[in-house]
């Protein structure tokens, strides 16, 4: 077992974001680290192109020999990667839209007598009959749940509270 595969998640995790080269089966790679998966220890690299393009590569972790930190990077960048596959939807919403968006769909699955709180630091994710998950921008396609028959009763919901808004 490498060294890599040795440390744990709370050691990648201080790598997340930054610039780094690797060193895997006697190839070197440079780029910005997205992520590390906890299990195998795969890096997910990411290169910002000239272009304004993007070119992601995955190492996996078995064949990474050397992780070294080349640049600490900074606010701009770390924002670019947290975003970089977030739907074009979530940004499109001013945070004022995403309250109402928020809250009618809330009044709504409430008039549904479907049991509805808010969770989180921002209270920004709605939750239920603690279940199921629904995050901004608030559509079908961002509920969240093990329960497949809540999520698609739930979902159906909130088709109907599109429709029916519009």
């Amino acid at each position: 077992m490498n060294e890599w595969m040795k440390k744990g998640p709370l050691e990648w995790q201080n790598y997340t974001h930054k610039e780094v080269r690797v060193t895997a089966s006697e190839k070197a790679y440079t780029g910005w680290v997205l992520t590390t998966d906890p299990v195998s220890a795969n890096i997910v690299l990411v290169n910002f192109l000239e272009d304004g393009s993007m070119s992601v590569t995955g190492i996996m972790g078995h064949a990474v020999q050397t992780v070294e930190i080349v640049n600490e990077g900074n606010h701009s960048v770390r924002e670019k990667l947290m975003h970089l596959f977030t739907s074009g939807d979530c940004k499109a919403h001013s945070s004022e839209d995403l309250e109402k968006k928020k809250n009618s769909l809330k009044r709504w699955l409430e008039k549904n007598h479907i049991p509805i709180t808010e969770q989180g630091d921002a209270r920004r994710t709605l939750c239920v009959a603690g279940v199921l998950t629904i995050d901004p921008p608030y559509g079908p396609e961002n509920c969240s749940s093990s329960n497949e028959i809540i999520l698609s009763r739930v979902q159906d919901l909130i088709q109907g509270h599109l429709a029916a808004s519009q």
